[in-house]
């Protein structure tokens, strides 16, 4: 937070920076705009398209993957009913029911059979099968999802564009290992954002800062392991939000650290330490246990939204690997309760979520579960608690495989250090720590 914010409310801090985002669009070519987990990066997309859309000229937007798209479509069709929206897909895409009842938004294979909506929206890979028309303006949607050579393909069919992204999350997936670009300044693997920078250096640079998702026991702990150096705050106070579990516990280590979360925000379930294979069937038993004891115990949340209980769909359960989170799910996760990567994970919220930290039983530390981007998004989907599943001797582990990539010329420095992420993550969940009884 910078030193204006400090006595601004934070609706007011958060509404400065969307204002001045918007006075940038017609001075420059690009602009960018830095999200924090939950800071209302949808909300900036949805207002940027419906300002441009009101100047009267047509709009393309770019999004990640078909999931973002309809998520962007159905709400920029709920704010501007009034918008004409034009929803770009594959040949064999069927439009979900939420995007069929939206009487202003129509669905096409081509542009050309859409008519002249106000907005098209569609996925980077979609649009890069567009070559015949360009637009005036362009909004790119997780933009440090995007690659840059997925940029370049479209980079064609727009004049001026909005980026906005959580630098903060994982960096941009690709089965091509990018070793021989590595230094380029067109690596084709990094962010669409850091090499639009690094071409364009005179590009204004926004940053929200507000995080209206996180509550206030989580925003200063997400901020400082993995924004260093762009913090920012929660939207809300500590008194604004609470769990209350709402039926008896028994005492059990895992009521322990489900009363701990529910108070505290945060609980660390240790197990002994222990070298494990992958799918770790003690951890994966206490992660399940965990999530289905939660729904035992009939959780009311409280927030400046109102009360309500926490239904399964409200609850993540989160894991690095997909056979771990293939295992959880065999172990008795009710259906209804999400259970994914962190990959899939990203850009969504939940009430409560349940974590198996991608260190836990592991004698190395390889720079895929070091990533911060990794931990960040496990850690920083929740409104209310984060449980993390994990063994005893992480800490120990990181200090025998301290930070050590190799060095290239013209690689920018990553930040934050996913060593020091973590260490900075561990001993905050040190003083929620629950251990089972021996």
């Amino acid at each position: 937070m910078n030193d204006e914010g400090r006595g601004m409310t934070p609706q007011r801090e958060a509404a400065a920076v969307v204002d001045a985002v918007l006075a940038d669009l017609p001075r420059h070519r690009g602009v960018v705009v830095d999200s924090p987990p939950g800071a209302g990066k949808s909300t900036l997309v949805v207002r940027a398209a419906g300002h441009i859309a009101e100047t009267g000229e047509p709009l393309m937007i770019v999004a990640q993957t078909n999931e973002q798209v309809d998520d962007l479509v159905e709400r920029l069709a709920t704010e501007r009913p009034d918008l004409p929206i034009g929803r770009l897909a594959a040949s064999g895409y069927v439009a979900p029911g939420r995007i069929q009842a939206r009487p202003n938004v129509s669905v096409a294979g081509r542009v050309a059979d859409l008519g002249d909506p106000a907005v098209v929206i569609a996925t980077a890979d979609k649009w890069a099968w567009v070559g015949d028309r360009t637009w005036p303006w362009a909004i790119v949607d997780e933009a440090y999802q995007m690659r840059s050579d997925k940029l370049l393909r479209i980079a064609s069919l727009f004049e001026r564009s909005l980026f906005v992204g959580d630098p903060g999350q994982l960096d941009p997936f690709s089965i091509v290992d990018g070793e021989r670009w590595a230094g380029l300044s067109w690596d084709p693997v990094q962010s669409a954002v850091s090499v639009l920078l690094r071409h364009n250096p005179g590009l204004p640079v926004h940053r929200l800062p507000v995080s209206w998702r996180l509550p206030a026991t989580a925003a200063p702990v997400v901020s400082e392991a993995f924004y260093p150096f762009t913090g920012f705050r929660a939207g809300t106070g500590p008194a604004d939000r609470a769990l209350e579990l709402t039926a008896g516990g028994m005492r059990t280590c895992y009521d322990r650290a489900l009363e701990e979360a529910a108070s505290a925000g945060w609980a660390l379930y240790e197990l002994p330490s222990r070298h494990t294979v992958r799918t770790d069937a003690e951890a994966v038993r206490a992660v399940a246990v965990l999530a289905v004891r939660l729904l035992q115990r009939a959780p009311v949340a409280h927030s400046e939204r109102g009360s309500h209980r926490v239904t399964p769909d409200r609850i993540a359960v989160g894991a690095a690997h997909r056979d771990q989170v293939a295992a959880i799910r065999a172990a008795g996760v009710p259906e209804e309760i999400t259970v994914d990567t962190a990959n899939r994970l990203q850009g969504r919220e939940y009430d409560v979520t349940i974590v198996l930290h991608p260190l836990s039983g592991r004698r190395d530390a390889t720079a895929f579960h070091l990533e911060s981007g990794r931990l960040c998004v496990l850690t920083s989907r929740h409104r209310h608690a984060c449980v993390v599943v994990a063994r005893a001797g992480i800490p120990e582990l990181l200090d025998a495989h301290p930070s050590a990539e190799p060095m290239r010329l013209g690689v920018p420095v990553r930040f934050p250090d996913g060593w020091e992420a973590n260490q900075a993550v561990l001993a905050h969940l040190a003083k929620h720590r629950v251990t089972p009884l021996l």
